[in-house]
């Protein structure tokens, strides 16, 4: 084998001990878990907001960022529910470029994943404990998400890994929502095919051990756009799509039938000043339909402290260093926007 051995990255149980979560803490996760889930159950009528920046690489802008979002949660509580994205893994199409805090806590420094586990763990901690908002983060490692099983609340499985065998089965033994993303192809077909192996239950091969789970309800379909074959964008929000997939739902008779859809990466073609426009026509979409009101249940938004973003060597506090965002000031806005528009 041609494998260059490295550091032994600690256990699960070394990493809870040394970083744990306080009762507090674990109180409201509890509560917020609960939140989350009745509105995938169709017991909650409020819309889901998962929003926040590209990938997560300044702690200190990232916790900036939920606290402003907390302000902003208690102005429209009434009609939407806030969920920071704070994503600590980037999946690369080429393997190049910046990974996420996992690999390289100091997005400037060499990998250190070890290091790296303990930085993503802490990084949550803190935001979470500072804002009281429930968070998502992307299953890149399905292994990997024991290590913060306790504290988050969403999860995604990305357009390039949801055809996996391995994320599909691993997200079938997870407790809390989590949503799995059409494949760059746009195919329709393999993203409900992941979340019907999700709900279903399984026996197989995890972190060392034979494990049986009893499938996750609550997995869903992310909408997010795809690439043809020529590298076109092909947006997948527009109304006919979600009918489609509303239909696609009720002929497989998944479970808590549930859409989010991202109005960034191939749905916008990664102009992300677009966001509010979709963002928009989505809401116009639930308007034209109750069963679209019922099943589209909230938006994935690319948004940090300032629009645009930076390359990795720059250090502009607060704004992305991987795909660009929205601004603060035009977040803001929207989801205000937004709330003024749920009957």
């Amino acid at each position: 084998m041609s494998f260059k051995y490295h550091t032994k990255l600690p256990s699960v149980g070394e990493i809870l001990n040394e970083i744990p979560v306080d009762d507090f803490l674990k109180k409201i996760k509890k509560q917020k878990d609960e939140e989350i889930a009745d509105i995938f159950k169709g017991r909650d009528r409020r819309f889901l907001i998962i929003i926040g920046p590209c990938s997560a690489h300044n702690v200190d802008a990232v916790c900036e960022y939920v606290s402003r979002l907390a302000g902003l949660q208690e102005k429209v509580s009434d009609k939407i529910v806030l969920m920071p994205r704070i994503y600590t893994n980037k999946p690369r199409t080429t393997g190049e470029g910046y990974k996420g805090m996992l690999h390289q806590p100091d997005h400037m420094e060499s990998p250190d994943m070890a290091r790296g586990l303990r930085a993503i763990r802490k990084m949550h901690i803190r935001a979470f404990s500072e804002s009281h908002l429930a968070a998502a983060d992307e299953m890149l490692y399905p292994e990997n998400y024991t290590y913060l099983a306790d504290i988050l609340s969403y999860v995604a499985v990305g357009a390039r890994s949801v055809e996996n065998q391995q994320h599909r089965l691993s997200v079938s033994g997870v407790d809390v929502p989590v949503g799995m993303k059409n494949p760059t192809s746009g195919d329709l077909n393999v993203m409900l095919n992941s979340v019907y192996a999700a709900q279903t239950p399984h026996i197989f091969v995890y972190n060392g051990w034979e494990v049986e789970t009893d499938g996750n309800e609550l997995a869903h379909a992310i909408l997010r756009g795809a690439v043809d074959h020529n590298g076109n964008n092909i947006p997948n929000y527009h109304y006919e799509t979600l009918e489609i997939v509303a239909s696609m739902y009720e002929k497989r008779s998944l479970k808590n039938p549930s859409i989010i859809v991202d109005t960034n990466h191939s749905n916008s073609g990664k102009k992300y000043k677009e966001q509010p426009r979709i963002a928009k026509e989505i809401m116009h979409s639930r308007k034209h339909s109750k069963y679209l009101e019922k099943i589209v249940k909230g938006l994935m938004i690319e948004s940090y402290l300032l629009e645009g973003s930076q390359d990795v060597s720059m250090n502009e506090f607060g704004k992305s260093i991987t795909d660009p965002c929205l601004g603060w000031e035009d977040s803001e806005r929207l989801v205000l926007e937004i709330a003024e528009n749920i009957q």
